[in-house]
């Protein structure tokens, strides 16, 4: 896709951090926003500030759940219902829940991070890709991180679900190669955001947490409109990867 100005884009996660980046840098190309988290007071919040940008009449928002499968599918029927068919889902809603070895996550703590971070993702697409195929255009724009790209220790059960978002989303992406739907997998690094934040290294953040959230939110929609299918991008992620 070339031009937001009117299209309907649909970010997960969209309280704060990137989705919240996402959500700005979108409005002030005249989209028209769809936005849900479970933080109903920042969702808020968020949701008026684009609104003084764009209009109230072009943004919808809803606290979602997104490892509840039937709350994301019941959005993705009043997007429709309020907005019309999405042309962008970004599906960015992710949670860490701490830093530890693998002996010493509970079952508990794995079984959630992956129904938000890997879940969240696929229930995402498929609720509303069958849109964006009805419109005959459209980006789907899976957040994986650069922890999907490496695995440090420490991050089994998140690292372990961004690499499936990774797999997933390129498996989809040559599923729809010849298609006028471009599929992209985001692997941010370095991102000052509360989830990146989410560590017991002090020295960690001073060293990789700087880049801005609005920055890479640039980037991503740069690369949405290139077609680029791997998106790598923040501060230390191209030594990671590289």
């Amino acid at each position: 896709m070339k031009n937001f100005q009117n299209k309907i884009i649909v970010i997960t996660g969209a309280a704060s951090g990137m989705g919240a980046a996402y959500a700005d840098e979108f409005a002030k190309l005249g989209a028209r926003l769809a936005l849900c988290d479970v933080n109903q007071e920042d969702l808020r919040s968020v949701s008026q500030r684009v609104a003084d940008v764009i209009g109230p009449d072009n943004v919808y928002s809803e606290v979602v759940d997104v490892s509840d499968r039937h709350e994301v599918f019941s959005f993705a029927d009043k997007v429709r219902s309020n907005l019309g068919n999405a042309h962008v889902i970004i599906n960015n809603a992710g949670i860490a829940e701490s830093s530890a070895p693998i002996y010493e996550m509970s079952i508990e703590q794995i079984e959630k991070v992956t129904r938000v971070n890997y879940f969240g993702v696929v229930y995402g697409t498929k609720a509303f890709l069958p849109q964006l195929v009805e419109n005959n255009e459209g980006a789907v724009v899976n957040i994986s991180s650069i922890f999907g790209l490496v695995a440090p220790p420490n991050t089994a059960d998140y690292s372990a679900t961004k690499f499936a978002v990774r797999g997933f989303t390129e498996a989809l992406s040559v599923e729809f190669m010849q298609s006028p739907i471009t599929i992209h997998c985001v692997h941010p690094g370095g991102i000052a955001t509360n989830i990146a934040k989410n560590t017991d290294s002090e020295e960690f953040e001073k060293l990789f947490l700087t880049t801005p959230p609005h920055d890479i939110a640039k980037h991503v929609i740069k690369n949405i409109k290139k077609g680029k299918v791997k998106i790598v991008y923040g501060n230390q992620a191209s030594k990671v990867w590289a």
